[in-house]
């Protein structure tokens, strides 16, 4: 199932003539993986409590419950050398009008987010971005892009010293 509530028809629907050659190529070349996987998933719940002992070895089958935590999206890209890679980042895809836009990935956390949601901002609403009210609200919400932290380390201290203040953290040490 693609989604919590999707069907075990997911998959099979997805396979397109465009689509199978990459899918193979994934198939083939993360054969260990795609096995250690389907291994966790089928895991009993003895199994699961064993593995859980050797990083707490007190843990009680009672203590515990399974959760589900969410759903791991894992991106197959067509690839000249191999046929298709398995990507374990995090992308951004949008429709080229900017209509709709979707965060797809392994793991799109907060070491991320900010950056996607302005490249989000940039392809959704390109030309909104151009104008003078939307590159001022902008520059409030967000005082430097990474490219000049990069390379003004004055400027960088002054984000950093502002963001542990609004986070109340202890002043960090800055190179």
């Amino acid at each position: 199932k693609f989604l919590k509530r999707g069907s075990f028809l997911d998959l099979p629907l997805s396979i397109r003539f465009n689509n199978i050659g990459p899918m193979l190529a994934v198939a083939r070349d993360n054969f260990d993986l795609t096995r250690y996987l389907i291994k966790e998933v089928l895991q009993s719940e003895e199994k699961r409590l064993e593995t859980l002992r050797g990083f707490y070895p007190e843990a009680k089958a009672e203590d515990w419950r399974i959760e589900i935590a969410g759903q791991r999206v894992q991106i197959i890209k067509k690839h000249a050398k191999n046929g298709g890679i398995l990507q374990f980042g995090t992308e951004l895809v949008a429709a080229q009008d900017g209509s709709l836009a979707a965060l797809l990935g392994a793991s799109p956390g907060a070491s991320v987010t900010v950056s996607i949601m302005l490249e989000l901002i940039q392809r959704c609403f390109g030309e909104q971005v151009k104008s003078e009210q939307w590159r001022t609200k902008l520059n409030e919400i967000f005082p430097a892009m990474a490219d000049v932290l990069a390379s003004d380390a004055e400027r960088y201290r002054e984000v950093q010293s502002r963001s542990d203040a609004l986070l109340q953290l202890e002043q960090s040490v800055s190179a």
